[in-house]
């Protein structure tokens, strides 16, 4: 019984002059680049945590959808940066299988390796391909919990077809980690008082 309720996430509206959905993003460097300029325009704006991710079309190099950490402004602890690509993706797309049954391959570019939940939600999008900026230990070290991982997290996605590059632009993405705890940033976590 939902009395009613129901659940929307809209992205920030400074996110429209961030992304170009006609640029190509050629190489992990651009990906990436552009997952740090959404976390970092979520920290400048403060409308979220410090993470940005984006999915592309691994075959056009071009933005199929971007997200932010919305976790606080949208009171859903769910809605971390990769989730809300992800499912902005799956909208954009009309399918739930991102890459359409490795048809049309995707790739998930994040500024922070994906916590516990994300990397959960990756072999189940239909990504072909995760491109990393700074990692775990840089998140925990900025103070946010990222759950508990494997330990062959990255052999576990090879496993599954999903190839992983990480640290792309690895010192630019610690950088937005840092600015959001310099500027005051909430950590938010029931379990631990922070997550990504």
């Amino acid at each position: 019984m939902t009395n009613g309720l129901s659940f929307t996430c809209a992205l920030p509206d400074w996110i429209s002059s961030v992304v170009d959905y006609d640029e190509v993003y050629e190489s992990d460097e651009d990906k990436v680049g552009l997952a740090n300029a959404l976390a970092m325009g979520n920290v400048a704006h403060g409308t979220g945590g410090p993470f940005g991710a984006a999915v592309f079309d691994a075959s056009t190099h071009r933005l199929v959808a971007p997200g932010v950490n919305l976790v606080v402004p949208a009171l859903n602890p769910t809605a971390h940066a990769e989730i809300i690509a992800m499912a902005i993706a799956g909208a954009a797309l009309g399918r739930y299988d991102l890459g359409d049954r490795r048809r049309q391959p995707m790739m998930l570019a994040t500024s922070v390796e994906p916590c516990a939940m994300c990397l959960g939600a990756i072999p189940w999008s239909g990504i072909s391909a995760v491109i990393i900026g700074a990692r775990d230990e840089d998140a925990r070290a900025a103070g946010f919990d990222e759950g508990d991982k494997p330990s062959d997290w990255i052999d576990r996605l090879h496993a599954r077809d999903i190839a992983v590059t990480r640290d792309v632009l690895r010192n630019e993405s610690v950088l937005v980690l840092t600015s959001y705890n310099r500027v005051g940033g909430e950590n938010y976590s029931a379990a631990t008082g922070s997550s990504s």
